[in-house]
Protein backbone atom coordinates (compact mmCIF):
# COMPACT_ATOMS: atom_id res chain seq x y z
CA UNK A 1 0.00 0.00 0.00
CA UNK A 2 1.92 3.66 -0.66
CA UNK A 3 2.03 6.38 1.29
CA UNK A 4 1.00 9.81 0.08
CA UNK A 5 2.70 12.82 1.50
CA UNK A 6 0.42 16.15 1.52
CA UNK A 7 3.04 18.63 0.33
CA UNK A 8 1.38 21.34 2.23
CA UNK A 9 3.70 22.51 5.78
CA UNK A 10 1.65 23.48 8.38
CA UNK A 11 2.05 25.92 11.12
CA UNK A 12 1.78 23.01 13.59
CA UNK A 13 0.31 18.81 14.14
CA UNK A 14 -1.10 18.86 17.75
CA UNK A 15 -1.32 15.10 18.68
CA UNK A 16 -3.81 14.10 20.91
CA UNK A 17 -7.10 15.68 21.14
CA UNK A 18 -8.20 15.94 24.90
CA UNK A 19 -9.98 19.31 26.59
CA UNK A 20 -6.13 20.81 26.25
CA UNK A 21 -5.89 19.91 22.35
CA UNK A 22 -9.36 20.84 21.99
CA UNK A 23 -9.42 24.40 23.57
CA UNK A 24 -6.38 25.40 21.42
CA UNK A 25 -8.33 23.56 18.28
CA UNK A 26 -11.28 26.34 19.52
CA UNK A 27 -9.03 29.03 19.80
CA UNK A 28 -6.66 28.73 16.96
CA UNK A 29 -9.82 28.43 14.11
CA UNK A 30 -10.70 32.32 13.83
CA UNK A 31 -7.15 33.15 13.41
CA UNK A 32 -5.96 34.03 10.10
CA UNK A 33 -2.39 33.12 8.54
CA UNK A 34 -2.46 30.02 11.18
CA UNK A 35 -3.23 26.84 9.99
CA UNK A 36 -2.81 23.70 12.21
CA UNK A 37 -3.74 20.08 12.16
CA UNK A 38 -5.33 17.88 15.41
CA UNK A 39 -5.16 14.10 14.98
CA UNK A 40 -7.28 11.89 17.34
CA UNK A 41 -6.28 8.32 16.72
CA UNK A 42 -9.86 7.67 18.90
CA UNK A 43 -12.80 7.71 16.64
CA UNK A 44 -15.05 10.56 17.98
CA UNK A 45 -14.26 12.70 21.31
CA UNK A 46 -15.02 10.97 24.70
CA UNK A 47 -13.93 12.30 27.78
CA UNK A 48 -13.37 9.78 30.74
CA UNK A 49 -16.26 7.37 29.72
CA UNK A 50 -15.82 4.88 32.60
CA UNK A 51 -16.46 7.57 34.84
CA UNK A 52 -19.51 8.96 33.56
CA UNK A 53 -21.59 8.85 36.58
CA UNK A 54 -24.66 10.38 36.60
CA UNK A 55 -24.58 13.40 39.10
CA UNK A 56 -20.76 13.73 39.22
CA UNK A 57 -19.71 17.46 38.10
CA UNK A 58 -16.91 19.17 37.08
CA UNK A 59 -14.78 20.89 40.06
CA UNK A 60 -13.78 23.92 38.17
CA UNK A 61 -16.80 26.11 37.18
CA UNK A 62 -18.16 26.47 33.45
CA UNK A 63 -15.66 29.49 32.76
CA UNK A 64 -13.51 27.11 32.93
CA UNK A 65 -14.30 25.70 29.35
CA UNK A 66 -12.58 25.19 26.20
CA UNK A 67 -12.08 29.05 25.32
CA UNK A 68 -13.97 31.50 27.66
CA UNK A 69 -10.86 32.43 30.04
CA UNK A 70 -8.92 33.56 26.81
CA UNK A 71 -11.81 34.79 24.84
CA UNK A 72 -15.24 35.18 26.16
CA UNK A 73 -17.06 36.40 22.46
CA UNK A 74 -16.01 33.01 21.38
CA UNK A 75 -18.65 30.89 19.73
CA UNK A 76 -17.30 27.37 21.30
CA UNK A 77 -17.83 28.49 24.62
CA UNK A 78 -20.02 26.55 27.50
CA UNK A 79 -22.88 29.47 27.30
CA UNK A 80 -23.55 29.15 23.73
CA UNK A 81 -23.19 25.43 23.73
CA UNK A 82 -26.54 25.74 25.90
CA UNK A 83 -28.11 28.42 23.75
CA UNK A 84 -27.56 26.03 20.59
CA UNK A 85 -29.00 22.87 22.17
CA UNK A 86 -31.85 24.99 24.10
CA UNK A 87 -30.35 24.63 27.44
CA UNK A 88 -29.29 28.01 28.85
CA UNK A 89 -32.59 28.82 30.78
CA UNK A 90 -32.51 25.35 32.42
CA UNK A 91 -28.70 25.68 33.48
CA UNK A 92 -29.65 29.04 34.60
CA UNK A 93 -32.58 27.96 37.15
CA UNK A 94 -30.45 25.27 38.42
CA UNK A 95 -28.61 28.00 39.94
CA UNK A 96 -25.17 26.16 39.77
CA UNK A 97 -21.36 26.83 38.32
CA UNK A 98 -20.34 23.07 37.95
CA UNK A 99 -21.45 21.36 34.60
CA UNK A 100 -22.15 17.86 34.96
CA UNK A 101 -19.55 15.51 33.83
CA UNK A 102 -21.59 14.30 31.04
CA UNK A 103 -23.12 17.98 30.03
CA UNK A 104 -19.50 18.97 29.53
CA UNK A 105 -18.83 15.91 27.26
CA UNK A 106 -21.28 16.51 25.21
CA UNK A 107 -20.05 19.88 25.25
CA UNK A 108 -16.53 19.39 23.90
CA UNK A 109 -18.41 16.80 21.57
CA UNK A 110 -20.44 19.70 20.04
CA UNK A 111 -16.94 22.15 19.79
CA UNK A 112 -14.86 19.09 17.95
CA UNK A 113 -18.14 18.44 15.23
CA UNK A 114 -17.13 22.28 14.14
CA UNK A 115 -14.00 22.52 13.65
CA UNK A 116 -12.81 21.05 10.44
CA UNK A 117 -9.17 20.89 11.52
CA UNK A 118 -9.79 18.11 13.66
CA UNK A 119 -9.00 14.41 12.35
CA UNK A 120 -10.70 11.60 14.30
CA UNK A 121 -9.44 8.14 13.88
CA UNK A 122 -5.84 9.01 13.09
CA UNK A 123 -3.07 7.37 14.82
CA UNK A 124 0.67 9.05 13.94
CA UNK A 125 2.85 5.97 13.82
CA UNK A 126 6.62 7.78 13.92
CA UNK A 127 7.57 11.33 13.67
CA UNK A 128 11.03 12.29 11.92
CA UNK A 129 12.86 15.94 11.45
CA UNK A 130 14.66 17.29 8.89
CA UNK A 131 15.33 20.92 7.43
CA UNK A 132 13.36 22.62 9.64
CA UNK A 133 9.76 20.24 9.28
CA UNK A 134 8.29 17.27 11.16
CA UNK A 135 7.11 14.56 9.41
CA UNK A 136 4.23 13.03 11.03
CA UNK A 137 3.78 9.48 9.43
CA UNK A 138 -0.04 8.80 10.29
CA UNK A 139 -2.35 6.15 9.33
CA UNK A 140 -6.44 7.14 9.40
CA UNK A 141 -9.78 6.60 8.00
CA UNK A 142 -8.05 7.35 3.76
CA UNK A 143 -5.34 4.86 5.01
CA UNK A 144 -1.22 5.55 5.55
CA UNK A 145 0.17 9.41 4.66
CA UNK A 146 2.82 11.78 5.83
CA UNK A 147 1.94 15.13 7.22
CA UNK A 148 4.38 18.10 7.62
CA UNK A 149 4.46 20.63 10.21
CA UNK A 150 7.24 23.03 11.30
CA UNK A 151 6.16 22.63 14.98
CA UNK A 152 4.17 20.18 17.52
CA UNK A 153 1.77 20.39 20.19
CA UNK A 154 1.87 17.40 22.53
CA UNK A 155 -1.39 16.66 24.21
CA UNK A 156 -1.69 12.83 24.12
CA UNK A 157 -2.85 13.03 27.81
CA UNK A 158 -2.43 10.80 31.18
CA UNK A 159 -2.86 7.06 31.19
CA UNK A 160 -4.46 4.97 33.59
CA UNK A 161 -1.77 4.26 36.35
CA UNK A 162 -1.73 1.20 38.43
CA UNK A 163 0.90 0.88 41.19
CA UNK A 164 2.92 -2.48 40.90
CA UNK A 165 1.95 -3.92 43.59
CA UNK A 166 -1.53 -4.42 41.98
CA UNK A 167 -0.13 -4.96 38.51
CA UNK A 168 0.14 -8.42 38.95
CA UNK A 169 -3.30 -9.39 40.07
CA UNK A 170 -4.81 -7.16 37.40
CA UNK A 171 -2.58 -8.71 34.16
CA UNK A 172 -3.83 -11.95 36.00
CA UNK A 173 -7.46 -10.92 35.75
CA UNK A 174 -7.01 -9.70 31.96
CA UNK A 175 -5.69 -12.88 31.06
CA UNK A 176 -8.78 -14.83 32.82
CA UNK A 177 -6.79 -16.46 35.12
CA UNK A 178 -8.21 -14.23 38.03
CA UNK A 179 -10.70 -12.71 40.02
CA UNK A 180 -12.06 -9.29 38.97
CA UNK A 181 -9.77 -6.56 39.34
CA UNK A 182 -10.17 -3.16 37.27
CA UNK A 183 -9.13 0.77 37.46
CA UNK A 184 -11.57 3.25 37.66
CA UNK A 185 -11.44 3.96 34.42
CA UNK A 186 -13.11 0.87 33.19
CA UNK A 187 -15.79 1.54 36.14
CA UNK A 188 -18.73 1.77 34.46
CA UNK A 189 -18.47 -0.52 32.23
CA UNK A 190 -17.75 -3.32 34.56
CA UNK A 191 -20.07 -1.97 37.19
CA UNK A 192 -22.83 -4.97 36.79
CA UNK A 193 -19.92 -7.30 36.82
CA UNK A 194 -18.56 -6.00 40.22
CA UNK A 195 -21.76 -5.93 41.80
CA UNK A 196 -21.68 -9.63 41.62
CA UNK A 197 -19.21 -10.51 43.90
CA UNK A 198 -19.61 -10.87 47.55
CA UNK A 199 -16.91 -8.24 48.32
CA UNK A 200 -15.72 -5.24 46.48
CA UNK A 201 -12.52 -3.21 47.76
CA UNK A 202 -11.74 0.35 46.57
CA UNK A 203 -8.04 1.44 46.80
CA UNK A 204 -7.78 5.31 46.30
CA UNK A 205 -7.83 8.65 47.93
CA UNK A 206 -9.66 11.29 45.37
CA UNK A 207 -12.05 12.29 43.90
CA UNK A 208 -12.78 8.79 41.75
CA UNK A 209 -12.53 6.22 44.60
CA UNK A 210 -15.19 8.71 46.39
CA UNK A 211 -17.76 8.90 43.84
CA UNK A 212 -17.07 5.02 43.17
CA UNK A 213 -17.60 4.42 46.44
CA UNK A 214 -20.69 6.35 47.33
CA UNK A 215 -22.39 4.83 44.14
CA UNK A 216 -21.59 1.43 45.19
CA UNK A 217 -22.69 2.36 48.69
CA UNK A 218 -25.76 3.66 47.63
CA UNK A 219 -26.87 0.09 45.85
CA UNK A 220 -24.97 -2.20 48.37
CA UNK A 221 -28.20 -3.21 50.56
CA UNK A 222 -29.77 -4.32 47.05
CA UNK A 223 -27.13 -6.73 45.81
CA UNK A 224 -25.47 -7.88 49.23
CA UNK A 225 -21.62 -6.93 48.94
CA UNK A 226 -19.03 -6.18 51.37
CA UNK A 227 -17.51 -2.79 50.53
CA UNK A 228 -13.99 -1.28 51.38
CA UNK A 229 -12.27 1.61 50.59
CA UNK A 230 -8.84 1.96 50.92
CA UNK A 231 -6.50 4.76 51.28
CA UNK A 232 -2.83 5.40 52.20
CA UNK A 233 -3.56 8.93 53.06
CA UNK A 234 -3.92 9.99 56.52
CA UNK A 235 -7.43 10.81 56.22
CA UNK A 236 -10.21 11.24 53.24
CA UNK A 237 -8.71 15.04 52.19
CA UNK A 238 -10.86 17.21 50.80
CA UNK A 239 -10.06 19.33 47.92
CA UNK A 240 -8.78 22.89 49.15
CA UNK A 241 -10.99 25.41 47.51
CA UNK A 242 -10.82 28.58 49.26
CA UNK A 243 -10.59 31.45 47.30
CA UNK A 244 -6.99 33.20 48.62
CA UNK A 245 -5.93 29.20 47.41
CA UNK A 246 -7.76 29.47 44.15
CA UNK A 247 -5.06 32.67 43.43
CA UNK A 248 -2.60 29.65 43.20
CA UNK A 249 -4.13 28.73 40.06
CA UNK A 250 -2.47 32.36 38.51
CA UNK A 251 0.20 33.47 36.02
CA UNK A 252 1.90 34.44 38.73
CA UNK A 253 1.88 31.20 40.81
CA UNK A 254 3.25 29.33 37.96
CA UNK A 255 6.15 32.15 37.56
CA UNK A 256 6.94 31.38 40.86
CA UNK A 257 6.65 27.72 40.95
CA UNK A 258 8.71 27.55 37.39
CA UNK A 259 11.49 29.86 38.64
CA UNK A 260 11.77 27.53 41.73
CA UNK A 261 14.79 24.94 41.74
CA UNK A 262 13.74 21.78 40.59
CA UNK A 263 14.26 19.57 44.26
CA UNK A 264 11.92 22.72 45.68
CA UNK A 265 8.93 21.99 43.10
CA UNK A 266 9.24 17.92 43.15
CA UNK A 267 8.62 18.65 47.04
CA UNK A 268 6.20 20.59 46.54
CA UNK A 269 4.44 18.78 44.22
CA UNK A 270 4.46 15.59 46.79
CA UNK A 271 3.10 17.88 49.30
CA UNK A 272 0.20 19.82 47.30
CA UNK A 273 -1.41 16.87 46.01
CA UNK A 274 -4.74 18.10 48.38
CA UNK A 275 -5.09 21.48 45.72
CA UNK A 276 -5.99 19.38 43.08
CA UNK A 277 -6.54 15.60 43.85
CA UNK A 278 -8.75 15.79 47.18
CA UNK A 279 -12.47 15.04 47.49
CA UNK A 280 -15.06 17.31 47.00
CA UNK A 281 -16.42 18.13 50.26
CA UNK A 282 -19.41 17.90 49.80
CA UNK A 283 -19.35 14.32 48.34
CA UNK A 284 -17.52 13.77 51.56
CA UNK A 285 -20.72 15.30 53.35
CA UNK A 286 -22.80 13.05 51.34
CA UNK A 287 -21.07 9.67 52.37
CA UNK A 288 -20.90 10.17 55.83
CA UNK A 289 -24.68 11.12 56.22
CA UNK A 290 -25.37 7.81 53.72
CA UNK A 291 -23.28 5.92 56.10
CA UNK A 292 -25.37 7.16 58.75
CA UNK A 293 -28.48 6.40 57.14
CA UNK A 294 -27.89 3.40 56.80
CA UNK A 295 -26.67 2.95 59.98
CA UNK A 296 -30.21 3.03 61.82
CA UNK A 297 -31.31 -0.49 60.59
CA UNK A 298 -27.66 -1.60 61.70
CA UNK A 299 -23.95 -1.63 60.82
CA UNK A 300 -23.08 -1.28 57.85
CA UNK A 301 -21.24 -3.79 55.60
CA UNK A 302 -18.56 -1.60 55.14
CA UNK A 303 -14.88 -0.67 56.38
CA UNK A 304 -13.12 2.95 55.87
CA UNK A 305 -9.40 1.73 55.83
CA UNK A 306 -6.80 5.13 56.32
CA UNK A 307 -2.62 5.27 56.45
CA UNK A 308 -2.77 1.86 54.17
CA UNK A 309 -0.76 1.11 51.78
CA UNK A 310 -0.99 -1.72 49.57
CA UNK A 311 2.80 -4.03 49.43
CA UNK A 312 1.11 -6.81 47.48
CA UNK A 313 -1.31 -8.85 46.21
CA UNK A 314 -2.50 -12.62 44.89
CA UNK A 315 -4.92 -14.22 44.33
CA UNK A 316 -6.22 -17.11 45.82
CA UNK A 317 -8.13 -19.80 43.38
CA UNK A 318 -9.16 -22.07 46.46
CA UNK A 319 -10.93 -19.30 48.41
CA UNK A 320 -11.39 -17.37 45.03
CA UNK A 321 -10.80 -14.12 46.52
CA UNK A 322 -7.45 -11.79 46.18
CA UNK A 323 -5.54 -11.53 49.16
CA UNK A 324 -4.56 -7.33 49.58
CA UNK A 325 -1.38 -7.24 52.11
CA UNK A 326 -1.48 -3.76 53.32
CA UNK A 327 1.00 -1.88 56.01
CA UNK A 328 -0.42 1.13 58.44
CA UNK A 329 1.82 3.99 57.96
CA UNK A 330 1.74 5.68 60.97
CA UNK A 331 1.89 1.78 63.29
CA UNK A 332 4.16 0.34 61.56
CA UNK A 333 2.20 -2.81 61.27
CA UNK A 334 0.70 -5.11 58.53
CA UNK A 335 -2.59 -6.90 57.79
CA UNK A 336 -4.53 -8.45 54.95
CA UNK A 337 -7.38 -8.05 53.15
CA UNK A 338 -9.19 -10.48 51.47
CA UNK A 339 -11.65 -9.15 48.58
CA UNK A 340 -13.43 -10.78 45.45
CA UNK A 341 -13.24 -7.62 43.41
CA UNK A 342 -10.41 -4.80 43.47
CA UNK A 343 -10.99 -1.47 41.93
CA UNK A 344 -7.58 0.63 41.60
CA UNK A 345 -9.27 4.70 41.63
CA UNK A 346 -5.17 5.26 41.60
CA UNK A 347 -5.63 8.33 39.14
CA UNK A 348 -3.64 8.93 35.86
CA UNK A 349 0.26 9.47 35.22
CA UNK A 350 1.96 10.78 31.94
CA UNK A 351 3.42 8.59 29.42
CA UNK A 352 5.99 9.43 27.02
CA UNK A 353 4.17 8.41 23.68
CA UNK A 354 6.36 5.89 21.15
CA UNK A 355 6.33 8.29 18.01
CA UNK A 356 8.78 10.45 19.81
CA UNK A 357 11.43 8.26 19.48
CA UNK A 358 12.87 9.74 16.22
CA UNK A 359 13.02 13.21 17.39
CA UNK A 360 14.73 12.92 20.80
CA UNK A 361 17.62 14.76 19.89
CA UNK A 362 15.07 17.59 19.19
CA UNK A 363 13.66 17.20 23.30
CA UNK A 364 15.37 18.98 25.73
CA UNK A 365 15.38 16.65 29.01
CA UNK A 366 16.15 17.58 32.81
CA UNK A 367 18.14 15.72 34.96
CA UNK A 368 15.94 13.67 35.45
CA UNK A 369 14.95 12.63 32.08
CA UNK A 370 12.00 14.40 31.53
CA UNK A 371 10.52 17.16 29.44
CA UNK A 372 12.45 20.48 30.50
CA UNK A 373 9.41 23.06 29.75
CA UNK A 374 10.53 26.32 29.40
CA UNK A 375 7.94 28.96 31.02
CA UNK A 376 6.06 29.52 27.77
CA UNK A 377 5.31 25.55 28.02
CA UNK A 378 8.30 24.43 25.06
CA UNK A 379 9.97 21.81 25.77
CA UNK A 380 12.14 21.60 22.30
CA UNK A 381 16.07 22.42 21.87
CA UNK A 382 15.00 25.25 19.70
CA UNK A 383 12.33 27.57 21.50
CA UNK A 384 8.76 27.48 20.28
CA UNK A 385 9.28 24.36 18.38
CA UNK A 386 7.59 21.56 20.46
CA UNK A 387 5.05 22.10 22.90
CA UNK A 388 3.52 20.12 25.98
CA UNK A 389 -0.14 20.09 27.22
CA UNK A 390 -0.94 18.43 30.62
CA UNK A 391 3.09 16.81 30.64
CA UNK A 392 4.37 19.68 32.85
CA UNK A 393 3.53 19.14 36.62
CA UNK A 394 7.07 18.77 37.45
CA UNK A 395 7.99 22.22 35.91
CA UNK A 396 4.66 23.89 36.15
CA UNK A 397 3.16 22.81 39.08
CA UNK A 398 -0.05 21.54 40.19
CA UNK A 399 -2.11 23.87 38.24
CA UNK A 400 -0.99 22.18 34.93
CA UNK A 401 -3.97 19.40 35.02
CA UNK A 402 -6.91 22.40 35.80
CA UNK A 403 -9.41 23.06 33.16
CA UNK A 404 -9.26 26.73 34.04
CA UNK A 405 -5.45 27.34 32.86
CA UNK A 406 -6.18 25.51 29.86
CA UNK A 407 -7.51 28.85 27.57
CA UNK A 408 -4.47 30.31 29.36
CA UNK A 409 -1.92 27.54 28.47
CA UNK A 410 -3.29 27.73 25.04
CA UNK A 411 -2.88 31.67 24.44
CA UNK A 412 0.76 31.32 25.43
CA UNK A 413 1.17 28.51 23.03
CA UNK A 414 -0.60 30.84 20.33
CA UNK A 415 1.79 33.69 21.13
CA UNK A 416 4.92 31.71 20.41
CA UNK A 417 3.36 30.21 17.33
CA UNK A 418 2.15 33.50 15.88
CA UNK A 419 4.73 35.59 17.32
CA UNK A 420 2.12 38.15 18.29
CA UNK A 421 -0.46 38.33 21.31
CA UNK A 422 -3.96 36.63 20.03
CA UNK A 423 -5.56 36.64 23.14
CA UNK A 424 -4.57 39.01 25.83
CA UNK A 425 -2.04 36.93 28.44
CA UNK A 426 -3.45 38.38 32.41
CA UNK A 427 -0.14 38.19 33.96
CA UNK A 428 -1.43 39.39 37.32
CA UNK A 429 -4.53 38.18 38.92
CA UNK A 430 -3.58 37.70 42.69
CA UNK A 431 -3.95 39.86 45.49
CA UNK A 432 -0.66 38.02 47.53
CA UNK A 433 2.77 37.74 46.22
CA UNK A 434 4.35 34.36 46.64
CA UNK A 435 7.94 34.88 46.66
CA UNK A 436 9.78 37.44 48.67
CA UNK A 437 8.85 40.66 47.74
CA UNK A 438 12.31 42.71 46.49
CA UNK A 439 10.76 46.11 47.87
CA UNK A 440 11.23 45.05 51.22
CA UNK A 441 15.13 43.51 51.52
CA UNK A 442 15.65 40.43 50.58
CA UNK A 443 19.05 38.19 51.48
CA UNK A 444 19.70 35.97 49.04
CA UNK A 445 22.16 33.97 51.16
CA UNK A 446 22.10 33.18 55.29
CA UNK A 447 25.67 32.72 56.95
CA UNK A 448 25.96 30.26 59.71
CA UNK A 449 26.60 33.89 61.79
CA UNK A 450 23.22 34.54 60.34
CA UNK A 451 24.26 37.49 58.16
CA UNK A 452 22.91 37.49 54.56
CA UNK A 453 23.56 39.78 51.61
CA UNK A 454 20.49 41.67 50.14
CA UNK A 455 19.87 40.46 47.02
Amino acid sequence: MSTSTNSRIYDFAAVGVGPFNLGLAALAEPVEGVNGIFLERREAFDWHPGMMLEPAHLQVPFMADLVTMADPTSPYSFLNFLKQTGRLYRFYIRENFYPLRAEYNQYCQWVAGQLPAVRFGTVVLDVTYRDGVYRLSVSGPEGPGVLLARRLVLGTGTSPYVPEAAAGILAQAAAGGGGVVIHNADYLARKAELQQQRSITILGSGQSAAEIYCELLQESDAHGYQLNWVTRSGRFFPLEYTKLTLEMTSPEYVDYFHGLPQHQRDHLNKTQKNLYKGINSDLIDAIYDLLYTKSISGMVDTRLLTHSTLTAAHWNPEAETHTLHLEHGEQGTSYTLDSEAVVLATGYGYQEPGFLAGIQDRIARDAAGRFAVDRNYSTGVEPGEIFVQNAELHTHGFVTPDLGMGAYRNSCILREITGREVYPVERSIAFQQFGAPADLGVFETVSEAGTGVPA
